[in-house]
């Protein structure tokens, strides 16, 4: 995109007059990232291994055992317990998966499906995509979409990948049978992008788990309940805005939110958003399908 291609004016002082089903004040959308086996390796013929890691001191050049577990805990332990804390609530999320990912655990995908939820594609791997010729987009693209179909019997409407590019949104129309994607940070309601062909529905960094990982360019929490009061201040914030429709989306990871203490947190907040009664828990599919229902084409 250049620079005469970017908005931003956005709806301004005019945003859209939707109405929520069920009259809710606020749309609760969580995504939950799913990249366990699809992480950068030399074991998968990548140049260096993954260096996004929760404080472990990593050399990069070779394989790391001590990497590879922490993103293994993700699929064998902390999805799960995500799992199960959404099932008791009634709560149905949007998992973005990579295709690597489902190739390699198929059980753990199935039954992401078989409760309800939502799977999108988030690239085949795991790793930046800085570069890629258009051809190359569109292959991991048709990759994604297949081992997801072929694991799960799914076809995903929506999209987010690790790092974005031109050629991304393209390569979505050409493949086909999307709705939307959630590769954009930069309003709180869904917009036209491609010339109206997709919707964007808005992610967030303000309210993810990432911010427990030790990253340099990550202004981090530091105690567990510090994800809890992100997200219930996040939240009540967006009750005191009642003449605008909001949606407040939150990003997890099963490696990092999966961890017992961070997803007492995820449990916490979700017993504060049932309590208060005046929310939509919706997947980024159903919020898509809802605003062009109501409003067409929203520039």
């Amino acid at each position: 995109m250049s620079g005469g291609e970017r908005d931003l004016r956005g709806y301004g002082e005019s945003p859209p007059g939707m109405t929520w089903p069920g009259g809710a004040s606020v749309v609760l959308s969580i995504a939950v990232h799913v990249e366990e086996g699809a992480e950068m390796s030399v074991e998968d013929g990548d140049i260096e291994s993954e260096l996004a890691t929760e404080g472990l001191v990593v050399e990069g050049r070779r394989r790391d055992y001590g990497v590879e577990s922490m993103y293994e805990y993700g699929t064998r332990a902390g999805l799960w317990r995500l799992l199960r804390i959404f099932a008791t609530r009634g709560v149905l999320a949007t998992f973005f998966c990579c295709g690597q990912s489902v190739l390699r655990s198929p059980p753990v995908f199935r039954a992401i499906v078989a409760q309800g939820h939502e799977i999108a594609g988030r690239g085949f791997r795991y790793r930046p995509s800085f570069g890629a010729s258009d051809a190359e987009l569109l292959d991991d693209v048709r990759r994604t979409v297949k081992a997801i179909g072929d694991v799960t019997g799914t076809r995903p409407v929506g999209w987010s990948c690790r790092t974005p590019q031109p050629g991304t949104r393209p390569a979505l129309l050409a493949a086909g049978g999307f709705l939307y994607d959630s590769d954009s940070f930069g309003d709180d309601l869904p917009h036209d992008v491609a010339g109206g062909a997709l919707l964007a529905v808005p992610g967030s960094f303000d309210v993810s788990d990432e911010k427990f990982w030790a990253l340099s360019n990550n202004a981090g929490f530091t105690d567990v309940e510090d994800l809890f009061d992100a997200l219930r201040d996040t939240y009540d914030a967006l009750l005191t805005e009642p003449e605008v429709p909001r949606v407040m989306p939150v990003t997890l990871h099963p490696r990092i939110a999966g961890r017992p203490a961070k997803a007492r947190q995820i449990a916490r907040f979700l017993d504060h958003v049932r309590a208060d009664g005046r929310a939509w828990v919706a997947t980024r599919a159903q919020i898509a399908a809802a605003w062009r229902s109501a409003l067409g084409s929203t520039p």
